[in-house]
């Protein structure tokens, strides 16, 4: 399809740069399988669900992965910065780095302290080869927990380029951008959906009868890259590490047997849960990279209803949700939220979508 078609016209005040305070006060959109549109509070979320459904949350965790430093060649250095992606090996991880053109296979990294020579609360690498999609493997002379250690003290909240061109990234964005169930460390982006959940909803869910069920999918950088092919058919997804306990897979398929529907917190939920299931729409254990390009023509397997936050035009994530509630019926609801002041982007509002082909 024409990326062309996934365009529309956004007012840069629509972008939020805070959360809503509390987390549940957000506004929520909901959009019914036949195209409805009404508005509601993610606070009333339970309202909206049956007793018996059930939610899937990513509890992957963001980690400081915005790495500020030097190159160094010879006497000669240069300023650079580095956004983690995706872990390779216990002293190594995928980067895209800036300026990328200036970085050699080889060349010497040293982020955090000035540029001298080595010091504590510091982390050096070396550039290694450079991926198809742009991305440079950073080999650490740190390897497994100390690296870890080494990149939470160093590392920065690598916020979205949406608010990082408009302002730095502070304190309270540790706190904000971080659901407060995360507990798998990985992610270079956070899971924006599960940012607006609290004890308080978590509480009226329960009430209500709706489960909750957890699985692992490690953010990547590339959910921030913008698609710069004419048609969806040249655009290539960057991968990003997953799993999907048995337990939970289990789990899952017993509640779409008892009639329940599988509700999806965000996008990255929904792309390991689709990318997990078979075609006969059985949930399978899962662990490992996935890289599904989800448009509309996709039959979905797993998931009926979808909880996600309003997304960028011509990106990957307005393609899915028009894969999952048509084009026109998404177009229709982003111009009726942008008419109603919903707020967009990771710090903003919600959306609740019901599949249009749902059972």
């Amino acid at each position: 399809m024409r990326v062309d078609l996934f365009d529309f016209d956004l007012p840069d005040d629509s972008i939020a740069l805070r959360p809503a305070s509390p987390r549940d006060s957000a506004k929520m959109l909901c959009v019914a399988p036949d195209g409805a549109l009404s508005d509601a509070i993610v606070r009333d979320l339970a309202a909206q669900l049956r007793p018996g459904d059930a939610l899937v949350f990513n509890d992957t965790r963001v980690i400081p992965a915005q790495l500020e430093g030097f190159r160094i060649r010879g006497d000669n250095q240069i300023r650079v910065s580095a956004t983690l992606h995706m872990r390779s090996g216990a002293d190594r991880w995928k980067a895209f780095v800036r300026p990328g053109k200036r970085i050699k296979q080889g060349d010497r990294l040293h982020f955090g302290g000035d540029g001298s020579a080595c010091l504590q609360g510091v982390l050096d690498a070396t550039a290694g080869e450079r991926g198809e999609g742009g991305e440079i493997e950073l080999i650490f002379d740190l390897s497994g927990p100390a690296l870890d250690e080494a990149i939470m003290a160093t590392g920065h909240i690598p916020l979205p380029p949406y608010i990082a061109s408009k302002r730095g990234e502070d304190e309270q964005d540790r706190k904000d951008y971080q659901t407060i169930y995360a507990r798998e460390d990985g992610a270079v982006a956070a899971p924006t959906a599960g940012l607006h959940f609290t004890d308080a909803l978590f509480a009226k869910l329960d009430a209500r009868g709706i489960a909750r069920h957890f699985v692992t999918l490690h953010v990547g950088a590339g959910t921030f890259l913008p698609v710069k092919a004419d048609d969806t058919t040249e655009h290539r997804m960057h991968s990003e590490i997953g799993h999907v306990s048995a337990e939970t897979a289990a789990a899952l398929n017993q509640v779409r047997a008892s009639g329940g529907r599988i509700v999806s917190v965000g996008t990255t939920s929904l792309r390991l849960l689709e990318s997990a299931t078979d075609e006969n729409g059985t949930i399978q254990p899962w662990s490992g990279p996935t890289d599904i390009f989800i448009t509309p023509g996709y039959r979905f397997r797993a998931v009926d209803v979808l909880m996600t936050n309003f997304h960028l035009p011509r990106s990957t994530l307005f393609m899915l949700v028009s894969a999952f509630c048509g084009l026109e019926t998404m177009r229709a609801a982003y111009d009726h939220a942008i008419e109603t002041g919903y707020r967009f982007y990771s710090y903003g509002d919600s959306s609740l979508l019901f599949r249009s082909d749902q059972r």
